[in-house]
C-alpha cells in the first residue's frame, strides 16, 4: 500500500509552510499528498459566525485555497483533501495512522504554536504511530539546497534509535544529501554501567572509542541498505539536545527519536525532542520508536 504525506493545515502561515515543505517531499518521493483540516462549529455572540453549514463552506473554500496554491507549483502532484469535523488531536492522529508521516507548523524559540497550542502538539506526537515534522514558517526551499545535510540523533543500543535512522536514511537518499549522525555521551557513575558494558569499553580503549563504536554499529546495516549516502559520523561529549542544536545551524532536516511516557499530569515527551522542537531553526522529525 502506498502511503501519503499528509499535511495537516488550519491557516496559519506556520502550517503553509509546513503544507509547501509536504508537497515537495511528497514530489521527491513520488509519493501522493493528503491534506487535512479538523474543524468545529463555533459560536461568537459579537459576530455573526454563521450556521454549522456555513462554517463547513468556509472552512472548506479556506483548504481548497491553499491546495490550489500547491497545485500550482506542483502540477502533477496527485493531491486529496479531508476536512474532518471534531477536535484536532483526534483527527490528526487518526490522519497519521496511514501516512508516510503528518506535516504541522510550528513556531518554537520558547514556545510552540499553531497545532501545539497547549498539549495538542504534545498529544498528537505521543499519540502517532508515524512520524510527525514540524516546520516553521520561515522554512523555504533555499533551505534544501545541495550541501545542507540531514541530521539524526543516535543513542543506546542499534535498536534504540533504528526508526529514527531509516527516517534519516530514507530522507538523504531522496534528496541527495549528505547524513550526519549524531551520537553525545557524557560521564555517568561507574556504577551504571554493567560488567558486560565495562568489558567492552576496556576492549574499545576507553569511553569515547566505545561510544564511536557502538555509532558505527548502529549505522551499519543503514549504510548497506542506502550505500549512496554519505555518512559523517559525530561522536560529541555533551547532552545530545545542547549537541543535536549545536550542529542544526547547516541542517535542512533535523530527526530525532522519541519514546513517550505517561504520568499523573499527561503525556510527556521526552528532553531532546523537546528541547530541538523548542530551539531548531530547520524543520524537525521526530519519529516514534518501533
Amino acid at each position: 500500500m502506498t502511503r501519503p504525506i499528509t499535511a495537516g493545515v488550519d491557516g496559519t502561515e506556520e502550517s503553509l509552510a509546513g503544507l509547501a515543505w509536504a508537497a515537495r517531499e511528497a514530489v521527491r518521493r513520488g509519493l501522493p499528498l493528503r491534506v487535512v483540516h479538523a474543524w468545529r462549529f463555533q459560536t461568537h455572540e459579537s459576530v455573526d459566525a454563521g450556521d454549522a453549514a456555513t462554517q463547513e463552506r468556509w472552512v472548506r473554500d479556506a483548504v481548497a485555497e491553499s491546495v490550489r496554491r500547491v497545485t500550482e507549483r506542483h502540477p502533477a502532484l496527485e493531491v486529496t483533501t479531508d476536512v474532518l469535523e471534531g477536535e484536532a488531536v483526534g483527527a490528526l492522529t487518526g490522519a497519521s495512522t496511514n501516512a508516510e508521516m503528518l506535516v504541522l507548523g510550528s513556531r518554537g524559540h520558547g514556545r510552540i504554536m499553531g497545532f501545539l497550542v497547549g498539549s495538542v502538539g504534545q498529544q498528537v506526537i505521543v499519540e502517532a504511530r508515524r512520524p510527525v515534522v514540524f516546520v516553521r514558517a520561515e522554512d523555504a526551499p533555499s533551505g534544501e539546497v545541495a550541501g545542507r545535510e540531514i541530521v539524526v540523533g543516535q543513542q543506546g543500543d542499534p535498536e534504540d534509535s533504528a526508526a529514527a535512522l531509516e527516517f534519516a536514511f530514507a530522507a538523504a537518499a531522496a534528496r541527495g544529501a549528505t547524513l550526519r549522525a549524531v551520537r553525545a555521551w557524557a560521564l555517568p557513575p561507574m556504577f551504571a554501567y554493567s560488567p558486560d558494558t565495562l568489558r567492552l569499553m576496556d576492549e574499545a580503549g576507553g569511553l569515547e572509542p566505545y561510544e564511536q563504536k557502538s555509532l558505527s554499529d548502529a549505522l551499519a546495516p543503514l549504510r548497506e541498505r542506502y550505500p549512496q549516502v554519505r555518512v559523517v559520523e559525530h561522536v560529541e561529549m555533551g547532552s545530545a539536545g545542547q549537541v543535536l542544536l549545536s550542529v542544526s545551524g547547516t541542517a535542512q532536516l533535523l530527526v530525532v527519536g522519541r519514546r513517550a511516557r505517561r504520568s499523573a499530569v499527561g503525556a510527556r515527551i521526552g528532553s531532546v525532542a523537546h528541547g530541538v522542537l523548542h530551539h531548531a531553526d530547520c524543520p524537525v522529525a521526530v519519529v516514534p520508536h518501533d
